[in-house]
C-alpha cells in the first residue's frame, strides 16, 4: 500500500574516503572547506604492462583504518563498507527495534567488488591450469555489498544492488526513497562503495580518461579524472530517527541512451535529471543554495554539465557550485552518496566545499559560480543542496536534500 509521505529523513551518514571519515566528520568538513588534497597521492599500479609499472594519483584510504570483517571473502571493498556501516549501527538498530527487521531494506550501489580476487584467480588459472580452491564467482556479483549489509544488521526487508557506473549510489538512494514512499519499507540502508583497483585504474587509463597529474575540473586545461575509493551510507526513514531535520526532498533520473561512455554534449540529459529532481521536491531553482557538481575533470563531462546547469538555473545565476572530486578522488559507485554526505555537512556546518582548480576558465563552458576558499562561508544560510551524478551510458541522477527544522 502506497503511503503518502511528505518527507524522507536522512540519518547522519557513515562514510570513509581520502578526505576524511565519519569518525571525525569535523576534519572532513575542514578538508573540504579548505581544499586540502593531502589524501590524493601518487600510487603505483600493481599490474605491469608492456610499458612497465604505471603510476596514478589516487584517493586512497589509509590501511590502518580498515579491519577484517570476518566475512568468508574478506575483500577490501567490504572492509571499506564495514567502516561506513559501523557509523550508522545505532540508528539502524533503532529502526529495526521500531519497525521490525522485515520493514528495513537495503539498497547498495557499487561498480567493482571482487576484481582483485578475480584477477588473482584468473592469473592462477592461466599459469597453473586451475583456479585456487578458495576461488568463488560470488565475489564478483554486484549484489555482494548489499547482501553483506543485510547480513551485518540482520535486516529482512527487500535487498537490492545497483550498478549504474558513477551514479550507482544515487540510483540506490532514489530506490530507497521510492520503497519508503510505496509503503514497502519503513527504513532503508542506502549508499555505495568502491575500491580503486588496479583493473579499474588501467581500464579508465585505456579510455584516456585519467589525468596523470592532479585533476582540474572545469578548467580549460583539464585532462581527466583521479580515481578514489570510499563508501558512504545513510539510513533513510519515514521518521527522523537521528533527529537531524534533514530530508531527501527530491530526486530525478534520466537516460541519454546515446553512447556507451560519452554523455550528450548539449547537457540535455543532465538538465532532465536536475529538472526532475526539482519537480519531485516541489522546489524552484532559486531555492537551491549549493550544487555539488559531478565535475570529473574530463573534457566531455564538464562541458555538458556546465551547459546543463546553465539550462536549469539560468545564465545569470550566482548559485554556489563545486566539485569535491579533486579532494576525494572519483569514488565511482560510492561517489553520489559520498557527495550527498558533503552536502549534508554543508547544511549542518554551514561551510561549503571549495572548488580546487587552476582558475583558467574554459570559454566553451557557461560560467559557473565556483566556490573559492574565500567564499566557502556562505552569504546566506545553506538549507538546500543538489548533488549531481552523470555516469557512463548516460545514467544521470540528481538528488536534493534540505533542512526542514
Amino acid at each position: 500500500m502506497r503511503v503518502e509521505l511528505k518527507n524522507i529523513f536522512l540519518s547522519n551518514p557513515g562514510f570513509i574516503c581520502a578526505a576524511g571519515d565519519s569518525e571525525n566528520p569535523e576534519s572532513f568538513v575542514e578538508n573540504l572547506a579548505s581544499g586540502n588534497r593531502d589524501g590524493i597521492k601518487k600510487t603505483d599500479c600493481g599490474l605491469v604492462g608492456e610499458g612497465g609499472v604505471k603510476s596514478f594519483f589516487v584517493g586512497k584510504i589509509d590501511d590502518s583504518k580498515l579491519k577484517s570483517t570476518g566475512d568468508a571473502f574478506d575483500m577490501r571493498v567490504l572492509q571499506i563498507l564495514d567502516f561506513a556501516l559501523s557509523s550508522i549501527k545505532n540508528v539502524v538498530e533503532k529502526a529495526i527495534s521500531l519497525y521490525g527487521a522485515e520493514r528495513v531494506g537495503v539498497c547498495m550501489g557499487s561498480c567493482d567488488n571482487g576484481s582483485a580476487l578475480s584477477f588473482a584467480g584468473h592469473k592462477a588459472f592461466f599459469t597453473e591450469g586451475a583456479f585456487p580452491a578458495d576461488y568463488d564467482l560470488k565475489v564478483q556479483g554486484a549484489d555482494y555489498p548489499a547482501t553483506f549489509t543485510a547480513r551485518k544488521f540482520g535486516t529482512r526487508g527487500i535487498c537490492l544492488a545497483f550498478s549504474t557506473a558513477c551514479s550507482s549510489s544515487a540510483s540506490a538512494i532514489v530506490k530507497a526513497k521510492e520503497l519508503i514512499r510505496a509503503g514497502i519499507c519503513d527504513a532503508v540502508i542506502a549508499g555505495g562503495v568502491d575500491v580503486a583497483s588496479d583493473t579499474v585504474l588501467l581500464g579508465f587509463d585505456s579510455l584516456e580518461a585519467i589525468d596523470h597529474e592532479k585533476t582540474n575540473p572545469f578548467s580549460k586545461n583539464r585532462n581527466g579524472i583521479n580515481l578514489g575509493e570510499g563508501a558512504s551510507v545513510f539510513l533513510l526513514s519515514k521518521d527522523d530517527l537521528d533527529e537531524m531535520g534533514i530530508v531527501l526532498a527530491g530526486s530525478g533520473e534520466s537516460s541519454d541512451a546515446s553512447h556507451m561512455t560519452a554523455p550528450l554534449a548539449d547537457g540535455s540529459g543532465a538538465e532532465k535529471a536536475m529538472k526532475a529532481a526539482l519537480e519531485d521536491s516541489g522546489l524552484k531553482p532559486e531555492d537551491v543554495d549549493y550544487v555539488n557538481l559531478h565535475g570529473t575533470g574530463t573534457h566531455l563531462n564538464d562541458s555538458m554539465e556546465g551547459r546543463g546547469v546553465n539550462l536549469v538555473f539560468g545564465s545569470e545565476n550566482h548559485l554556489a557550485c563545486s566539485s569535491t572530486k579533486p579532494l576525494t578522488g572519483h569514488t565511482l559507485g560510492a561517489a553520489a552518496s559520498l557527495e550527498l554526505a558533503a552536502c549534508f555537512y554543508a547544511i549542518k556546518s554551514q561551510k561549503i566545499p571549495v572548488h580546487v582548480w587552476d582558475g583558467v576558465q574554459d570559454p566553451e563552458i557557461p560560467r559557473l559560480n565556483l566556490v573559492t576558499e574565500k567564499s566557502s562561508l556562505p552569504q546566506k544560510p545553506i538549507r538546500c543542496c543538489m548533488s549531481n551524478s552523470f555516469a557512463f551510458g548516460g545514467c544521470n541522477a540528481s538528488l536534493i536534500i534540505r533542512k526542514i527544522k
